[in-house]
Formats: structure tokens, C-alpha cells, sequence
């Protein structure tokens, strides 16, 4: 596995950047400042590589400006309501840093923070394997315990998967949900919102002005319902109340189906009609956030210079439902909680063809 300096923080340290490549035609970089996914080169239906994902060319740029490119999300993916919970009758202070709230795992989420990282024997089935290591202390952002995560990227040697696998153990009682943030772009360049997405899902969670979910309500006969594979563009236009709250999709489905025996489940497809390039996920998280790239305001460039601006990528980010510390565990808010002695892990993978 391939691995160079990729620059140096401001306080001296050196962030390595590490190639993935399973000889088939994906080729993913990524780099110890966040875990970040620098690039994901997949073939479009004639073979020809594009890069995937939105990113910066430079460590400045992800190091100041960074809208979560490509980054680990930790230890709290997506919102935690007026940047506090309750736990075991003790109320946590958070860091907010989206109004009143907590996102992303606050001011210094694990997209901030200079991860170890090892290349690790690969599975069967699998061409290289990469691992990220954390420690967060007790404490950090407000939460509390000190929480252990491992990161594992790998890619196939079968076919054009990412996988991603996680693990966090904590010694004392706090709350997690891990996740990712890559901007996607099937066509390499451009707008998103003439891809095709499919969600298999049939309840979505509504929000309140904050975006933090009220309740969950069926996705049928509204913008929210992409059961069938619709092109983003068809109706996120429309003067739906929740597209006018969160200025286009940024919301949480709930996933339909089962886990199958390998304890995943589908969570989306994308597809770009002009590339021919398609991508499913698979994960074995309850829940997906579709985001389609709303504050993009054209004030941040990428390689070659390159402007973007509003829909140019999306997010789909596999994740337990956010603000789930308020919500009673439930079949429909499946606990967060993680206590001493257990560990939390997850995967996703990301399949392109």
C-alpha cells in the first residue's frame, strides 16, 4: 500500500495520506486528518476513471475551510438537540456549533482530529485493508467516557466495493453513532440532481426549524419517497413545508428491510444516466441521511479550481436516527447508548458498477 507526507498541521504534526487500490479499477486516498476520503476513483460504463467525491487538493484547505469532506463523523453523527442529553439521570453539556445544537460531534468532531493509521492483513475477498485509530478522552466536546474507535476502510478484490467497517468501546456510559460524510458526484463533475436515487424506505423523519427530527411519517404521496428510483431534480423544487425548512433534502429515511445473513441491509442506489456509473449501499445501520449539498454556495474551489456550488454533491450518511439521546429506545429510535463492556460496530459498503 502506497504511502506519502501529505502536509503538515500548524502545530507540526504530519498527516499521511495512504492509496488503496484493488487492482480492478477503484482506487480510494485517504488521510489522517478526519480519516477523510481525498478521492474515490471508480470506471464509468466505457472504463474511463472519475473521481467520485467532492474534495480539496490541499491540507489548508481541509485543515480551514472543510464543509465535512470526506470525513469520520464522531462521536455523534449528525444533531443532538440544544447541545445536551441526559443519561442515567446526569445531564451532558455539549459543544453546539449549529445554533443551539451539537453536529457532527461539535466543534472539534473526529473529522478534526490527526487519526493513527496502519495497513492491516486483508480479508478473504479483499485486495488491501486500512486501519484508523482514535482515543477520545473523557470529556471531549462534552461527552462523556473515554471512547476507543477503530476505523477499518477496505476495498474488494471481486468487484468495486468500499467497505467500512466500525468499532467503538467505551469505559463509562455515553452515547455514539459513527458515520461518514463523503460528498458524492457520480458524473465526476457538475450538478447531482439529474442522478436517479433509490431509497428503500417508506417513513422519513420530519424536522423542526433546527432540523432536528419531531417524528417519523410516511413517505408516500410527498417529495420524501424514493422507493422507486426518481431523479433528485423531479421534486426538490417543490414548496413541501420540509424541503422549505432544510432549503432542498436533508433528512433522515428510515431503512425497510431486514438485515440479511450477513447483517446488512439495502440502504440506497445512485445512479448517473451520463456516466453510466451506479452505486449501492449496503450497511447494517437503521438509517440513512440524505443530504443533497444545500449550502454549497459556490465560496469553496477543488482541483483544477474547480467551483461548488449548491447540488454538486450529496451525502449518504448510514447512521442510527439523529437526536436519538431525547427519544426513548424503541423499534423506532434504536438506543445509542454504549456502555462499559460492550462494543458498537457497524459496517457499510458502498458497491460502484
Amino acid at each position: 500500500m502506497q504511502r506519502r507526507d501529505y502536509g503538515q498541521l500548524p502545530d507540526g504534526r504530519v498527516v499521511h495520506e495512504y492509496t488503496l487500490d484493488n487492482g480492478l479499477g477503484l482506487k480510494l486516498t485517504a488521510i489522517t486528518l478526519g480519516g477523510i476520503v481525498t478521492g474515490l476513483w471508480v470506471p464509468d460504463a466505457q472504463g474511463h476513471s472519475g473521481n467520485v467525491v467532492l474534495g480539496f487538493d490541499n491540507l489548508d484547505d481541509y485543515v480551514h475551510r472543510n464543509p465535512s469532506f470526506g470525513i469520520i463523523v464522531g462521536r455523534f453523527g449528525n444533531r443532538i438537540a440544544g447541545g445536551s442529553f441526559e443519561l442515567d439521570g446526569q445531564i451532558h453539556t455539549l459543544a453546539r456549533n449549529d445554533g443551539p445544537n451539537c453536529l457532527h460531534g461539535g466543534i472539534e468532531g473526529f473529522g478534526h482530529r490527526l487519526w493513527s493509521a496502519e495497513p492491516v492483513d486483508p480479508r478473504p475477498g479483499e485486495a488491501e485493508a486500512l486501519l484508523f485509530s482514535l482515543t477520545s478522552p473523557h470529556g471531549d466536546q462534552g461527552f462523556p467516557g473515554e471512547l476507543k474507535v477503530n476505523v477499518r476502510y477496505s476495498v474488494s478484490a471481486t468487484d468495486n466495493s468500499w467497505r467500512i467497517d466500525y468499532e467503538a468501546t467505551t469505559d463509562r456510559a455515553t452515547v455514539v453513532n459513527l458515520t461518514r460524510h463523503d460528498y458524492f458526484n457520480l458524473a465526476g463533475h457538475g450538478s447531482v440532481l439529474h442522478h436517479r436515487l433509490t431509497l428503500p424506505a417508506s417513513r422519513y423523519s420530519e424536522v423542526d426549524k433546527h432540523l432536528i427530527p419531531q417524528r417519523h411519517a410516511a413517505v408516500e404521496n410527498t417529495p420524501f419517497d424514493f422507493r422507486a428510483a426518481t431523479p433528485i431534480v423531479a421534486r426538490i423544487r417543490q414548496t413541501h413545508p420540509q424541503l422549505l425548512l432544510a432549503k432542498g433534502y436533508d433528512h433522515n429515511w428510515l431503512l425497510d428491510g431486514a438485515l440479511d445473513s450477513q447483517g446488512l441491509r439495502a440502504a440506497a442506489t445512485l445512479e448517473d444516466p451520463a456516466s453510466g456509473r451506479r452505486m449501492d449501499i449496503l450497511t447494517s445501520e437503521p438509517a440513512i441521511q440524505f443530504y443533497s449539498g444545500n449550502f454549497l454556495d459556490g465560496s469553496l474551489a477543488g482541483p483544477e479550481g474547480r467551483i461548488y456550488r449548491q447540488g454538486d454533491g450529496l451525502c449518504l450518511e448510514t447512521q442510527h436516527n439523529p437526536d436519538s439521546p431525547h427519544h426513548e429506545a424503541s423499534a423506532d429510535w434504536p438506543t445509542t447508548v454504549l456502555r462499559p463492556g460492550e462494543a458498537r460496530r457497524s459496517t457499510t459498503i458502498h458497491r460502484f458498477s
